[in-house]
């Protein structure tokens, strides 16, 4: 049986299948990954661990071009962006070999009495990172290298249409000498999921993915009580208050809507323009929407190439279609051609749309007027998601006051596509518990270990 395979979304065409594991296979594997927490993990030095993961990282770098080329064919990213991609998690990668020190180190507490107290962090063990489809590299290199560098041992569940850059990056943690069970690439089902949570050896699980999928790996894991991430849906707010540069902020407004074909669990997805720049900002949003080109993914001027799939275009097109239905405005776009969508612009949503609350995983976004600072944030929190969002002005009383008072994981003023490793990535509410990236990210699933000694 093959639930794996990679089948090009502007074609159609099924490059490869795979087969997922047999129930033995996922047996030997978590065997493995825990025999090497209980050596390698519980033995190796923190430098020892940096210098592997510094290697992982030059292993990107060289094989940039083949990663790059992977995920294209697997999910359409535009090639441009593929190859920014696997940069970035070059990136991350070496910045928690960097961070070493810091990962690792005691942290002394001050105590009322006598003697020394520190808390000491210690890997759990193995664990299990089940990842999406959308970013094949980065979401994984910001799950695997910080437990790898504080000592767990990574089993890894990729997205069924990611079998090959899966075992890519398998690949270059066994090149870099990465000892044999530190990292599985494994291709599992759901339900075999399950059993790799229930197993007493694996101590923790992260999920990327849908809401969904993040209840039910929840479900499973605090049935089992073991420790989970959770790095959901998003329905990030861009709000517009003031501006010396409208013309910079539009084209702000769209990088940020059409990063990796909309398909960005962090992507401005709502647009929430101040009554005096509504109109303006709508025309030229709407016309750069318009005019992004779609096209084939490793074309050079193509911004948008296909969505992941035939099934996400056609649901993203079922979604643009009810919201008109229920009275939404279509400005721009909403006309599928197979797995590709144009950059669409809705207005007119109300709180008694779907679309009020609903994600839009694809170049769609949705433009709001606010006559107030107050309207605006109640638009911004006005969804189940709380992960990133966007504000712009020239206030900046006005940035702090309205930063405080967003409902979510994240704030960025006045600039957007600036994640960076150093920086904590996470949500609240329906978007997820736990953060990933920055130092944050090491502190998730260790023991943090108190050890006090007498004066």
């Amino acid at each position: 049986m093959s639930d794996y395979a990679v089948i090009n979304p502007a074609t159609g065409e099924t490059l490869a299948t795979y087969p997922t594991a047999t129930d033995a296979e996922v047996e030997a594997a978590i065997a493995t990954a825990d025999a090497a927490y209980r050596t390698w993990g519980r033995t190796s030095t923190p430098a020892e661990r940096a210098a592997l993961l510094r290697r992982v990282a030059e292993l990107h770098r060289e094989r940039r071009d083949e990663l790059a080329a992977i995920i294209v064919r697997e999910m359409g990213k535009p090639l441009a962006a593929a190859e920014g991609e696997v940069d970035f998690s070059a990136d991350i990668t070496e910045f928690y070999a960097d961070q070493i020190d810091a990962i690792t180190g005691d942290t002394p507490i001050d105590i009322l009495g006598e003697g020394t107290a520190v808390i000491r962090r210690a890997p759990l063990g193995a664990l299990l990172g089940i990842m999406p489809w959308n970013f094949p590299y980065y979401q994984v290199a910001r799950f695997a290298a910080p437990n790898l560098a504080v000592g767990n041992t990574i089993l890894l569940k990729h997205a069924p249409q990611c079998p090959e850059s899966g075992a890519a990056i398998a690949k270059m943690y066994a090149d870099a000498a990465f000892p044999e069970g530190a990292y599985t690439d494994v291709r599992i089902t759901n339900e075999q999921a399950a059993t790799v949570i229930a197993d007493r050896r694996v101590q923790g699980v992260s999920v990327t993915g849908s809401e969904r999928a993040g209840a039910a790996v929840a479900e499973t894991a605090g049935r089992n009580l073991k420790k989970v991430v959770l790095e959901l849906g998003g329905s990030d707010p861009f709000i517009l208050l003031s501006t010396p540069d409208l013309d910079a902020t539009v084209q702000m407004a769209v990088d940020a809507r059409l990063d990796n074909n909309g398909q960005s669990c962090n992507a401005a997805k709502r647009f929430i323009v101040a009554s005096d720049l509504y109109d303006a900002f709508l025309e030229k949003f709407s016309a750069a929407m318009a005019d992004a080109t779609v096209g084939d993914p490793f074309a050079e001027d193509t911004v948008l190439g296909p969505l992941s799939s035939l099934t996400a275009a056609e649901r993203l097109e079922e979604q643009v279609d009810r919201a008109v239905a229920q009275g939404a405005t279509l400005v721009t776009g909403g006309v599928r051609d197979g797995a590709f969508f144009p950059g669409t612009v809705l207005t007119g949503v109300t709180p008694e749309m779907d679309a009020y609350r609903e994600e839009f995983f694809g170049p769609v976004g949705v433009v709001y007027r606010a006559e107030s600072e107050e309207q605006a944030l109640e638009i911004a929190n006005g969804t189940p998601f709380g992960l990133g969002s966007y504000v712009f002005t020239t206030d900046e009383a006005q940035a702090s006051r309205v930063a405080d008072a967003i409902d979510a994981g994240m704030v960025y003023i006045n600039v957007v596509l600036a994640d960076s490793p150093e920086l904590p990535f996470g949500g609240v509410k329906r978007s997820g518990t736990g953060r990933e990236m920055g130092l944050l990210a090491a502190e998730e699933f260790v023991n943090k270990k108190l050890i006090r000694v007498a004066g």
